[in-house]
């Protein structure tokens, strides 16, 4: 198959890629095995796994409430939690780990058959459950082989997203086809999905919905709140690279402001480089990762998110929230955890990957679109000052994600169903 041979011809290339990432974060050359179907040790004979695979981060974090229903619902069955990035694994770990030994992490191999044969033939999971848009060909065609049902869950999948894939359909459609059941976000999810081939479609919602934000790092940011005082505070949150400048400039240009601008950027090896930005344009800053409790903060002008695990506690922080990704067309980053804490939503123009959340959002004026970093600020001003508005926006916010709430038990009824059918066929 020319899909195979391309992947071990560019295998070499992969392992040095994956090592140069590993200078500057260690976790890519941990645990290298794994990523080619390797294992140190032997699981229980005895245990039997719901394989879920969240590639990254924001996958992790989704797949929360619907782990821990799944742990509950069947006590005799631990979870096989697989990932591709090393950021996603110490989120697996952090989130996880109060599971103790019912939750097991591992790589996910490259898509070879040979390697993801192994990985099946060891692990023998009951059941595949794939986050949101990871479709593998060879990973499914081994599944097929070994008698274990795969479900895409949280499916989504933009116009972009199913254009780019039509164009490999020879190689993609097959394996859409085989997934036995997808529960897809939205209707016009569903809709796309369809178009690329998938059989059983069933719209559930978004598992984002029902993530339920951790008291203690809520009331961490509450803390930071008091602290701050009566000075409002401005979150830009999952910033990609090319936004903070954009951001950071429009302050410059802003001039010293009353509030304080609070910046996490999305991926944590650029915290550096983001802290270097923030003191060329001469502007105060603070490091979460060296906050002291005794920390003026009037001395502020951007405290850096420059932490894991922490983005409830900034969002409780945060007045208004705007949401990255989106000034620059990288698609837009989740804005449901701070409709959840009831925090009004600015958000830029290219929103592709959460395009149908983000239009009901605006629509029901729970979020609002900015067109560039300039009119986040006017934006930002306008609704600080007008305290009506924003405790409009702020009863909105939490009131339209508590409506999208459920999409876990929806997605349950359907999981149950290919557990009985695993079970069997092991």
């Amino acid at each position: 198959m020319l899909y195979s041979l391309i992947w071990w011809l560019l295998l070499p290339l992969v392992l040095l890629r994956l090592w140069w990432r590993g200078r500057k974060e260690p976790g890519y050359r941990a645990h290298v095995s794994e990523r080619l179907g390797f294992y140190a040790r032997l699981p229980d004979p005895q245990a039997r796994f719901i394989w879920v695979h969240a590639v990254s981060v924001g996958e992790t974090r989704a797949a929360e409430p619907l782990i821990d229903s799944l742990l509950q619902q069947y006590p005799q069955h631990s979870i096989l939690l697989t990932c591709m990035t090393a950021t996603g694994r110490a989120t697996g770990a952090q989130v996880y780990g109060k599971h103790g030994g019912r939750v097991q992490q591992s790589f996910l191999p490259y898509d070879i058959g040979r390697m993801c044969a192994r990985f099946l033939r060891h692990f023998r999971p009951v059941v595949c459950v794939l986050m949101e848009t990871e479709v593998w060909p060879s990973l499914i065609a081994q599944c097929h082989r070994y008698h274990v049902p795969v479900m895409l869950a949280n499916a989504r999948l933009s116009e972009r997203s199913l254009r780019r894939g039509l164009r490999f359909a020879a190689l993609l459609k097959p394996a859409a086809e085989a997934i036995s059941v997808v529960a897809a976000q939205s209707d016009a999810d569903a809709q796309r999905l369809r178009a690329f081939g998938a059989r059983q479609v069933v719209v559930t919602g978004s598992l984002k919905f029902d993530v339920e934000p951790p008291d203690a790092v809520v009331a961490r940011g509450l803390e930071w709140k008091a602290q701050v005082g009566l000075r409002k505070v401005l979150l830009c949150a999952s910033t990609r690279d090319g936004e903070e400048a954009l951001i950071l400039d429009a302050l410059a240009r802003e001039g010293p402001g009353d509030w304080l601008t609070v910046i996490v950027p999305r991926h944590p090896q650029r915290f550096d480089q983001v802290a270097d930005m923030i003191s060329a344009r001469g502007l105060r800053l603070q490091r979460r990762s060296t906050l002291q409790q005794d920390v003026r903060w009037q001395d502020v002008d951007v405290l850096l998110g420059d932490s894991m695990g922490e983005m409830f506690a900034y969002y409780a922080l945060c007045d208004v929230a705007f949401i990255g990704g989106s000034l620059l067309p990288l698609g837009g980053q989740n804005l449901i955890e701070a409709l959840a804490l009831g925090r009004p939503v600015l958000i830029g123009p290219h929103t592709f990957n959460f395009q149908r959340i983000t239009e009901d959002a605006i629509a029901e004026h729970a979020a609002a679109r900015v067109e560039n970093a300039d009119a986040l600020l006017r934006q930002w001003k306008e609704l600080v000052s007008d305290h009506t508005r924003m405790d409009q926006r702020s009863h909105s916010a939490k009131e339209f994600a508590q409506r999208h709430q459920g999409a876990t038990g929806r997605t349950l009824s359907l999981l149950d169903a290919l557990l009985k059918d695993g079970q069997a066929r092991r």
